[in-house]
């Protein structure tokens, strides 16, 4: 029975509007055997014919690309009814990015340089700059040529090198037998003046590097500094830092109309500690305790008002 079945589907003819439709749609040509046997105005038609083909091809990719486009809308909204029914979230709308408007951007309609290039926009914030000197570079010019003025471009550079100063300290013989001494320019700190203390903790605490990193950084570039020093310019003069935090906890809670409270398990010296969020819209501050009582609240909030009266 099975065999039959196969026999009479090959055996069935094709449906002859089927074959029409075909042949209608895309008439093929008769390829000529060589065009050069062909006379002028049978290549015009020849030509005629392809064109008239194209343009019907062209025809039927639109429609096949809108049919396409319609069955892809309609299974979306088909799966999007299948998810509602399923109780799903529903798909996330996701703008188009702007890539591609950014790609397209028209060409500014300013006059071009002499080798055909567009001029470089400068953003807002070269106009801002101060100028720490101007350099005049001269051009070798053929004779008869005539000066046409100057093209101006601002450079930015930074100059990253170690400077070393000699502090020569008076001391004097007071009568009474003590030894007065010239005091050192404040910020200086262990033989490390102001600008390498704050690029040490800007380069820890903003720029994420180890001590090891910055020790690398700074013998790079000339300096004789070791991962001792670092860590102490790290943790040196703690209490000035702490002061500040302290005047910022203080000001935030007296100029705040309301203030948010979150707290968090945290490890600290190798202990379980907890760490308590203060904030509002004008500040934050951390605070970092063995326990997680009621009392840690009044008490930071307590102690930050006492210092600030």
């Amino acid at each position: 029975m099975r065999r039959r079945r196969i026999d009479s589907a090959i055996a069935r003819k094709p449906n002859p509007a089927d074959v029409n439709h075909f042949r209608n749609a895309i008439p093929l040509p008769r390829p000529p055997d060589s065009l050069d046997n062909l006379s002028p105005t049978e290549l015009v038609g020849l030509v005629r014919g392809l064109i008239g083909q194209v343009e019907r091809l062209r025809k039927d990719n639109e429609k096949l690309s809108a049919a396409l486009a319609a069955a892809r809308l309609e299974n979306q909204q088909l799966k999007d009814e299948i998810r509602r029914l399923k109780g799903l979230p529903p798909r996330p709308s996701i703008k188009p990015s702007g890539m591609e408007k950014a790609t397209d951007r028209p060409a500014p309609e300013g006059p071009s340089e002499a080798d055909g290039t567009p001029p470089r926009r400068r953003g807002p914030g070269v106009t801002k700059l101060s100028i720490d000197r101007t350099m005049t570079l001269t051009a070798s010019a053929p004779a008869g040529s005539r000066p046409k003025g100057y093209e101006n471009i601002i450079v930015q550079d930074i100059a990253f090198k170690p400077e070393v100063t000699l502090y020569r300290r008076e001391r004097w013989a007071a009568p009474d037998g003590r030894t007065v001494t010239a005091d050192l320019p404040p910020g200086v700190l262990g033989g490390c003046g102001p600008n390498l203390i704050r690029l040490v903790l800007t380069l820890h605490f903003q720029g994420q590097m180890t001590c090891e990193r910055i020790v690398a950084v700074l013998t790079a570039a000339g300096l004789a500094i070791s991962k001792r020093q670092v860590v102490r310019l790290l943790t040196a003069r703690l209490d000035v830092f702490r002061a500040e935090e302290e005047a910022v906890f203080a000001a935030g809670l007296r100029a705040s109309g309301f203030v948010s409270v979150d707290d968090t398990g945290a490890r600290h010296a190798g202990k379980a500690c907890y760490t308590t969020q203060f904030g509002s819209d004008r500040f934050t501050a951390f605070r970092t305790g063995p326990s997680k009582s009621r009392l840690a609240l009044p008490h930071a909030t307590c102690s930050a008002a006492r210092r600030a009266t």
